[in-house]
């Protein structure tokens, strides 16, 4: 079954045969189960559609189902998912899938049932679910036998929620026999156009091809424009094509057809002119019309508008006449539906040619068609949606009906989950209501009505500050009504504290409720309470906190809210310090209120919060099978991407690292969301670092301009890049990496933010590693004790903050401790002293879970051990970290074991301790003599052979150590476990 609603151009397909060739792969890797999407971009006129035509063609007569969707120019108005709407009702024609997947998920049914009556305000969850049902039902149009190839054309004008809508597919592909293929300008991308981060995003994407379509070389074209005129051109009429064209098929193929002669246009717009000037005057208008609605109008419309002009409207039979007229010439073409049902869409042969026809029109003539197609649907609605409708309005300057019209475009945006379409109509409803004087009456609702649902919208399409800004006035809109005023203020304040502005949270829930009456109790009190106990918890108020949480539960109960009890009862648990298992409860409550209410973005954020209390209560395990439940519910209701699905999948790896699951993180098949990407790849350093990634310094340190974007990326990414570089033994840069993040987070946050206890433990161990190095090469004492005075500080540091930054009124959880005490141990290997007891105490301190840190601590507890000389509890102590590491798969700690074991002569299972692999006995003779400092001449003496024969060892050891001085060669050969010290 082919549908491919596109007519074919008079001229036969010539060249393109290696992007053929890829679109043809890209079928037939769908049919075996590997979709995928083909990006298809080019400058307008190059071929993108005879390109994309030919393809599907082809596609089609292999058995593939083609179908075609379009995305249109609406400027600031638009007609939210589009193409996708397009391409499901035209599969809906004549697939039962989506009837089937309409049935199975009825969100659905919102994209493609008109006549559904639109609800209330939408949730960012509901949003994800309609995207869930959009991918479902694409895949379940494709099979083995007949795969899906969906064209969407025009990428460029797509709209923001049918851009959401193709990460969301791209990031669903996994083994569904479809294919997209979008197709856009590329000169149409200018630097802020918002199709170029979707791009960026899409391009990363495994299963995401580019084309890149360029113009005909001169040996293409000339084949072209012979097919084109049905001959050969003569040489200087080629010429003139070629050097005009610069090889762009529709710039050639007009060039051609603009008729014989010996002079040809010089301009496109001379071109488009001198075709246009062939056509009768009827024809003629009706493509001026029909160019005022951009690429395509639909059919009936088009009707509509020129009957009512009086040149067709006193000759029934003009218009068709007309039409077909333009058909018969290439400037108009038909693209029906297969439904039947009358919904056919008359398009331009080339967007280059719907813009050049409605450029040429006089102000005046441009204002008058707009208002004909406004009468027209106004007339007969069905002819149009309501954002076409307020595009028409807008432009004929009819303020009254362009604020109505976008009022409805504004309902229909909300009831098809397009929050920022449904944002853009509202706020353009609110510009316009000083010049329309009896706006509330022409809407039945009044302007703060109007801003509250711009907020909402606001907040839903990712935009929290601008829903700040319209709530703020709001409220300030409302103060001749101190009654609604307070009822307002708690909506203020949720936008409010997305933004951490907690202080203004506090001043409007105090004003509010010192007005709204304490009975009856209302829903707007029990809101008004629960914001501000959250925002007196993040203030850091937990007396006042718990006390007003407490009065909004029970507000709550008696009006039977369980979308408020939700919201108290997490923010209660946060409260309870002392009883981390009180407030695991309190969690799950908050979690089956969620359920009860159908508020399932509150549940994911209790999904996530009761993972956190286990993980910070030492219960890795427990933690762990909660975030992986938590994310199965996510997945399964389309939150994947979500803001508290997200940080599930965050704590997911991170808590997969503590347990000492070092696998790389699986996203095959996903395209992260571009604002996700750096806390996603911050998150992964953990695992990195611990299996020593070659690369792992470099994307630390790619994650150094994102800091500013969140304080906790700032805290992952630079702490790991701290382990990362002391690993690899830059060892000052390590160091001043860690006041840098220090100073930075101190400035964000606090001094004492509780992660500087990590911060301070990673920074002692790079000083404790620098001054191992230079007792090792002999350095002057002066160097240690500069290294030694530096560390003093820094434990300092994580003491004081484990006494002044412990978690709200409670103590130090168990990571805390931990990273206390190993700051001590690496304080006590800094200035040189051996204190196994340190080290056996931060082991244990890590046993509570946290795995790789645990077998790191015991191979310092087992060097500590050798210090002491003793070798038995050493070699069992590095025995087990060496089995952890290895198990792991923790490399640089494992050969950081086997360094030691050879250093130490331990008896490790499966370690040689034997060095002649490296280094042969004579060099390592040498290599001894100069840790100790011997001159050649000094180290010749000793072994009894000549200076020169000492220099030829020296530079053997330097070879092969990769080592650039003699230094250096004590350093790695130290690290190396090949010299016994």
């Amino acid at each position: 079954m082919g549908l491919v609603p596109r007519p074919s151009t008079r001229a036969p397909f010539v060249a393109r045969a290696d992007e053929l060739e890829r679109l043809a792969a890209a079928v037939d890797r769908a049919r075996r189960g590997e979709p995928g999407v083909v990006l298809v971009g080019a400058d307008a006129g190059v071929g993108k559609t005879r390109l994309l035509t030919r393809a599907t063609e082809l596609a089609a007569e292999q058995g593939a189902t083609v179908v075609w969707s379009h995305c249109v120019d609406l400027g600031e108005v638009g007609l939210p998912y589009l193409p996708f709407t397009e391409a499901l009702t035209t599969l809906r024609s004549v697939h039962d899938a989506v009837d089937a997947t309409v049935a199975q998920r009825p969100a659905l049914a919102r994209l493609l049932d008109a006549a559904l009556p639109a609800d209330g305000e939408q949730s960012q969850g509901e949003r994800l679910q309609l995207f869930e049902s959009v991918a479902a039902a694409l895949a379940a149009s494709g099979t083995a036998d007949a795969p899906l190839v969906l064209v969407v054309e025009d990428l460029h004008w797509a709209d923001p929620s049918s851009r959401d809508v193709l990460r969301f597919v791209v990031a669903r592909l996994r083994t569904e026999h479809v294919v997209v293929v979008a197709s856009y300008r590329s000169d149409d991308l200018h630097r802020r156009h918002p199709l170029r981060p979707v791009l960026a995003e899409l391009r990363r994407h495994p299963r995401v091809e580019h084309v890149d379509l360029r113009p005909f070389t001169a040996g293409e074209l000339r084949d072209f424009t012979t097919a084109v005129a049905g001959g050969p051109l003569r040489e200087d009429a080629f010429e003139s094509v070629r050097t005009r064209s610069e090889g762009n098929a529709y710039f050639a193929e007009e060039l051609v057809e603009a008729g014989p002669g010996e002079e040809l246009p010089w301009s496109l717009a001379d071109v488009l002119r001198a075709r246009l000037e062939t056509l009768d005057p009827p024809v003629q208008h009706l493509v001026r019309a029909a160019s005022v609605s951009g690429r395509q109008v639909s059919e009936r419309l088009l009707r509509a508008v020129l009957e009512q002009d009086p040149a067709f409207a006193t000759d029934p039979g003009a218009y068709d006449r007309a039409l077909r007229e333009a058909i018969a010439h290439h400037v108009l073409g038909i693209e029906g539906d297969p439904g039947g049902d009358g919904r056919d869409t008359v398009v331009f042969r080339h967007a280059l040619l719907a813009e050049a026809v409605s450029s040429d029109l006089l102000p005046g003539e441009r204002v008058t068609v707009h208002r004909t197609y406004l009468h027209a649907l106004d007339a007969d609605p069905t002819l149009g949606s309501p954002a076409l409708r307020a595009h028409h309005a807008l432009a004929a300057h009819d303020l009254p009906a362009a604020l109505t019209a976008s009022r409805g475009a504004a309902r229909k945006a909300a009831r098809v989950l397009a929050p920022a379409e449904e944002l853009r109509h509202l706020e353009q409803v609110l510009s316009l209501w000083a010049a329309v004087p009896d706006a509330a009456e022409r809407l039945g609702e009044d302007k703060v009505a109007v801003g509250l649902a711009a907020a909402g919208a606001a907040s839903r399409a990712g935009s929290p500050e601008r829903a700040v800004a319209l709530a703020r006035k709001v409220v300030e809109a409302t103060a001749d009504d101190p009654l609604r005023q307070a009822s307002l203020r708690h909506v203020l304040s949720r936008y409010l504290l997305g933004t951490e502005q907690v202080e203004e949270v506090l001043t409007h829930t105090e004003a509010a409720l010192a007005v709204l009456p304490t009975e009856p109790p209302s829903l707007d009190r029990a809101w008004t309470l629960a914001m501000r106990a959250r925002a007196a918890m993040n203030a850091d108020q937990d007396e006042l906190a718990a006390e007003v949480a407490a009065e909004a539960l029970a507000e709550a109960h008696r009006i039977d809210a369980p979308d408020v009890e939700a919201d108290v009862l997490t923010t209660m648990a946060v409260l309870e310090v002392e009883d981390e298992d009180r407030a695991a409860t309190l969690l799950e409550q908050a979690r089956e209120r969620a359920v009860e209410a159908g508020d399932i973005l509150t549940e994911l954020r209790c999904w996530y919060n009761i993972a956190a209390n286990r993980y910070y209560a030492g219960r890795l395990t427990e933690a762990l099978d909660v975030v992986r439940d938590g994310l199965d519910r996510a997945r399964a209701t389309g939150l994947g991407w979500s803001v508290y699905g997200v940080e599930l999948r965050l704590f997911d790896d991170i808590v997969r690292y503590a347990v000492g699951d070092l696998t790389p993180t699986d996203t095959a098949g996903e395209a992260v969301p571009e604002n996700w990407v750096p806390a996603l790849a911050g998150v992964q350093l953990y695992a990195a670092v611990a299996r020593g990634d070659a690369d792992v310094v470099e994307r630390g340190t790619a994650l150094r301009r994102d800091w500013y974007r969140d304080g906790m990326l700032a805290l992952i990414s630079g702490g790991c890049s701290i382990d990362a570089l002391t690993w690899a033994g830059r060892y000052e840069e390590a160091v001043e990496l860690a006041v840098e993040l220090v100073e930075h987070l101190g400035r964000t946050w606090s001094d004492y933010f509780l992660g500087r206890i990590w911060i301070s433990a990673l920074a002692l161990a790079a000083l404790a590693d620098a001054a191992d190095a230079a007792r090792v090469t002999g350095d002057a004492s002066d160097t240690v004790a500069g290294l030694v005075a530096r560390g003093r500080p820094l434990l300092d540091a994580a003491v004081t903050t484990a006494e002044r930054g412990r978690p709200r009124g409670g103590t130090l959880g168990p990571e805390g401790r931990a990273w206390l005490a190993r700051a001590a141990a690496e304080h006590a290997r800094l200035t040189g002293e051996a204190d196994a007891a340190l080290w056996e105490e931060t082991t244990r301190a890590f046993g509570y879970g946290y795995r790789y840190e645990a077998a790191r601590s015991r191979f310092r507890w087992a060097e500590a051990l050798c210090a002491t000389g003793d070798r038995n509890a050493a070699e069992i102590e590095a025995a087990q970290a060496l089995e952890e590491a290895e198990a792991m798969g923790a490399a640089p700690l494992a050969e950081a074991v086997r360094a030691l074991a050879r250093r130490a002569r331990l008896d490790l299972p499966g370690l040689r301790r034997s060095t002649t692999t490296v280094l042969t006995d004579r060099e390592e003779e040498v290599l001894i003599l100069v840790a100790q400092g011997l001159t050649n001449r000094q180290i010749g003496e000793r072994l009894y052979i000549s200076a020169k024969t000492v220099s030829v060892h020296i530079s053997n050891v330097l070879a092969k150590l990769g080592a650039s001085g003699r230094a250096e060669a004590v350093s790695l050969a130290h690290q190396r476990g090949l010299l016994e010290v």
